[in-house]
């Protein structure tokens, strides 16, 4: 047995963590509201964070880079950037505390050491804020409206001005859509002000005006008596889904960009963070942010590719229930979907194969995939079963995927999970589109099996935000 350790030491130590926690939390709320200044912890957001949760965090930070880090250095690094006149940015303070602990020159004070680390932000050409549509209002505009209000700040970036739905608004359909919005049984409360404005028929949200449109048709809407103008319609409906049907936003009067929440025909299918710098915003003017699926397994794809090659592969995805199947047995337009989805274990297609190779060209040809739809209402897996040009072991391939979750440009999509208890549950709510399962990766010379997780909901809506700002041209400096 170990030396007995005093209970109340324990205690006064927790209590000063969590003092210094809401300090820190402070501090991040400042910088966000008066400077634009978003610090997160590697990669997970802090706004609106409770102290248990911010210091949950940092354990998972300790695991992640093996490293002593306590709110002592987070808070003293958080202090030193508030101190400094920076511009706009969303900064990992996670990284910026690990890359102090490597640091060889340990006299160098936290203030002049974080000003060497962010010399890069400059002054860059002025921002305008851009007015965002969600056209429909489903699992992911509801998702989206969520994330753009908590997200909006001094409001410098996306604006969500309107939702578009069809059918008539009236007093119990506006009362309907804000309660949806308020409550959700897989994402929990939204943690924000949600009422109704009948007159003009909107929803107020967080004390913001948003119109409530009602259209069948997209080009038949005039957007600027709402002043609305040159705007980004972001179409999570999926009832358009090629070029000349998607082009149809683009006739209303006030829309001038158009992103869509589901793979497309003609159109860019972009998964941020792999191919999204290979489009420019200034000369396309429509986008696909692809599908969960595909923003969920094409980082890791990209990652194996460039570092063993891929001969061929198979991807069988594990995915949640969607709205698409039926609650009870009936009839359906595919195979199979039509048996009850709480209650079935249903094979069914997916193109997320094919989609990836729109990123990964390299690929073409090389990967085939089907889906197995489960009796779970949120939070799937792809199983990743992959032939190698070359050898790997598990615990080389688990470092080289951990170091692109840490460094590099895939840092916002690769989480790096280190948890042995890891189940679907667990990674609701988790930010970037594809949770790399280390513990359960396998190799066998040059086959691999990789597990990968995905929010199918959040993890992806947070893929559209970040695509939809790089083409509004309106994405911050980000250090990660």
């Amino acid at each position: 047995m170990g030396s007995i350790k005093n209970y109340d030491d324990e205690v006064s130590i927790e209590t000063e963590n969590r003092k210094l926690t809401i300090e820190f939390i402070n501090i991040v709320h400042d910088l966000w509201y008066d400077k634009s200044i978003e610090l997160v912890l590697f990669k997970n957001s802090l706004i609106d964070k409770r102290a248990s949760e911010v210091l949950n965090l940092i354990s998972y930070a300790k695991g992640f880079i093996n490293k002593p880090i306590s709110i002592i250095d987070i808070l003293s690094i958080s202090k030193s950037i508030h101190e400094l006149d920076l511009q706009p940015s969303k900064l990992d303070i996670g990284k910026l505390v690990y890359e102090f602990h490597l640091n060889t020159n340990k006299h160098l004070y936290k203030t002049e050491f974080v000003k060497h680390q962010l010399k890069e932000i400059k002054e860059s050409k002025k921002q305008l804020p851009k007015d965002v549509i969600l056209y429909g209002f489903g699992r992911i505009g509801r998702l989206l409206t969520r994330e753009l209000m908590v997200q909006i700040g001094r409001g410098s970036q996306l604006r969500l001005r309107a939702i578009v739905t069809r059918g008539e608004i009236d007093q119990s359909v506006l009362e309907k859509r804000a309660s949806l919005l308020r409550t959700d049984s897989v994402h929990g409360d939204f943690l924000g002000t949600v009422e109704i404005d009948l007159e003009n028929n909107a929803l107020i949200i967080n004390g913001t005006t948003v119109y409530m449109i009602s259209a069948s048709k997209p080009e038949n809407i005039d957007y600027n008596k709402y002043q609305i103008t040159d705007a980004l319609v972001i179409d999570n409906t999926g009832a358009f889904r090629d070029f000349k049907e998607l082009s149809r936003h683009l006739a209303s009067k006030g829309a001038s960009k158009v992103l869509l929440t589901a793979p497309a025909e003609g159109i860019p299918n972009i998964v941020y963070g792999v191919n999204h710098k290979k489009h420019n915003p200034e000369l396309e003017s429509i986008y696909s942010a692809a599908s969960c699926t595909t923003n969920a397994i094409t980082p890791i794809l990209k990652v194996i590719e460039e570092n063993y090659g891929i001969k061929k592969g198979h991807i069988e995805t594990v995915h949640a229930y969607t709205n698409d199947q039926n609650l009870v047995d009936n009839m359906h337009s595919k195979h199979r979907r039509g048996r009850a989805a709480a209650l079935n274990m249903v094979i069914t297609e997916t193109g997320a194969a094919s989609a990836a190779t729109k990123a990964l060209p390299k690929l073409k040809g090389k990967l085939t995939s089907n889906a197995v739809r489960v009796p779970v209402p949120n939070g799937s897996l792809a199983i990743l079963n992959l032939q190698l040009k070359t050898s790997a072991n598990k615990d080389s391939l688990n470092a080289i995927m951990k170091q692109n979750a840490l460094d590099g440009e895939l840092v916002e999509q690769i989480k790096y999970s280190i948890n042995k208890e890891l189940v679907s549950t667990d990674i609701i709510g988790t930010t970037a589109p594809c949770i790399f399962d280390s513990e359960a990766t396998i190799t066998n010379d040059e086959t691999v099996v990789l597990y990968v997780w995905y929010d199918n909901e959040y993890g992806y809506t947070h893929q559209v935000i970040r695509l939809a700002k790089y083409i509004s041209e309106v994405r911050r400096f980000t250090y990660y």
